[in-house]
């Protein structure tokens, strides 16, 4: 596995200019993207990574640049999440530094610097339906944070070698292809949307279903270039384009009762079938132009042209909550709690949706803390069962019946456990009396924890970076 590639790992350098009370000014970051051997899709990664940098956060003044970077490891690619994770965990650590500089949370600066209804992102979309501080507040409410954060104080100062660390970590999903011509979907007959793709989720056509579509089995004979299902609007796309074409159908072929035309032409004069025929055929042609793409309401080539625009139709907003427990002799670790809110509109299939959130959150949880090859270890289990809650915030917007995205939005927010990682690293440095900033690259394996935990065992250096090996 070492030889293959994996997805593209991230070096960020920032500079950060804050107030005394721990609102952001201004952010200066640079992001070099391992490529690897070849391009393929480490471009495209890069821009995402670049447009999810703000996260959820109001930054008057901002500077990215983006660069990808030619080395000698196997091609990497992209993966669930697009770059959108790797960008947001970077805007965590500092904002992490910050709280660390003014001795406060890291959750009371991400409060005091949300983004609000109306505010314009980095690259000029201006938000709406900006639902985060909603899904924020009652997550802390569900999860008892304020009590959960005295329990792991109070924990952390009766144990030595034992440590436990909470935290709680927002999140903001841009929804569509950011490449304008991948926001479509194929052409249809009346009867049926073959939609193929490189990676057709069977989640987006039991969703399609739902929508009381058929949708043939996707053959690349039949559509051999469709967009992949990545990027998390499959079925926003596949199901809106099958619901307007269901429309379009019933509208154009319901059987004309005269309490419904009274005056509608006789079937005399053996010319029924042309006229009627004519109205079929003129349906199957609306529905064909109804299922061109959608990304004409965006405003894609802005970017190409003044650097600015509008590349999302909307974000899935969300927030978890995590606890963990670490083992400062070893490094090992378990999760012993984590709490998932997201918003998501108004479900199609609630039992997809929340499957989805918890495959994208264990998958998320391998990203950040378990994702070295060199590491694997059936013994120590990290995700001990019914560690994992999923609440959903159901609320009307203009989307297909109307649901939100959800294939990669819950993906970061298993750095939570991360963060809840490194909190626990603090309190076991904080009782050597060192409170200094530390890097903690990811994934948190049990060798950066350990050294990372400063005993008088360690033999290194405060600063101390082990070697990564991607």
């Amino acid at each position: 596995m070492l030889i293959s590639g994996q997805r593209d790992s991230f070096l960020g350098k920032y500079k950060v200019g804050f107030t005394n009370d721990g609102r952001v000014q201004a952010l200066d970051l640079e992001i070099y993207n391992n490529a690897g051997n070849s391009l393929d899709l480490s471009s495209a990664v890069l821009e995402f990574t670049m447009f999810h940098s703000d996260n959820v956060y109001e930054i008057p003044n901002v500077r990215i640049n983006g660069k990808v970077c030619f080395t000698n490891f196997p091609s990497h690619t992209a993966f669930r999440g697009f770059g959108g994770p790797q960008g947001m965990l970077i805007t965590k650590n500092w904002i992490q530094r910050i709280a660390t500089e003014l001795m406060k949370s890291p959750e009371e600066i991400r409060e005091i610097n949300f983004q609000s209804e109306g505010c314009v992102t980095h690259y000029g979309q201006q938000l709406q339906q900006f639902t985060l501080p909603r899904v924020w507040n009652e997550l802390k409410s569900l999860c008892e944070f304020l009590k959960a954060r005295n329990e792991v104080d109070q924990f952390n100062l009766q144990n030595r070698w034992k440590k436990h660390g909470v935290t709680m970590v927002p999140t903001k999903f841009g929804i569509s292809f950011t490449a304008k011509f991948m926001n479509q979907v194929p052409n249809a007959s009346p009867t049926a949307a073959s939609a193929s793709s490189d990676v057709y989720g069977a989640a987006v056509l039991d969703a399609c279903e739902q929508i009381k579509a058929w949708m043939e089995f996707p053959f690349t004979s039949d559509v051999p270039n469709a967009s992949p299902t990545a990027a998390s609007p499959s079925s926003d796309v596949y199901g809106a384009a099958v619901l307007d074409a269901c429309e379009q159908i019933k509208a154009w072929m319901e059987f004309p009762f005269t309490s419904d035309v009274p005056n509608a032409s006789p079937t005399a004069a053996s010319a029924s079938s042309d006229v009627y025929g004519a109205a079929v055929l003129e349906a199957c042609e609306q529905i064909k132009a109804w299922m061109e793409p959608i990304a004409s309401k965006h405003n894609f080539s802005s970017f190409f042209e003044i650097g600015r625009g509008s590349p999302f139709r909307y974000f899935t907003y969300g927030a978890s909550f995590a606890e963990v427990e670490i083992d400062t002799w070893i490094g090992d670790f378990h999760t012993r709690a984590a709490n998932v809110f997201l918003d998501l509109g108004h479900l199609i299939n609630p039992a997809i949706d929340v499957g989805q959130i918890e495959g994208a959150f264990v998958q998320g949880l391998g990203w950040v803390a378990l994702e070295e090859l060199k590491w694997g270890d059936p013994a120590h289990k990290r995700i001990p069962p019914g560690f994992l809650y999923t609440w959903v915030l159901q609320i009307q917007r203009p989307s297909i019946h109307p649901r939100k995205a959800v294939g990669e939005p819950a993906f970061f927010l298993a750095s939570s456990v991360f963060f809840a990682i490194k909190d626990a690293i603090m309190a076991a440095r904080r009782e050597l009396g060192n409170e200094d900033c530390f890097p903690l690259d990811s994934p948190a394996t049990p060798e950066r924890i350990r050294i990372a935990c400063l005993d008088e065992f360690a033999f290194v250096s405060s600063d101390f970076r082990p070697k990564l090996s991607v």
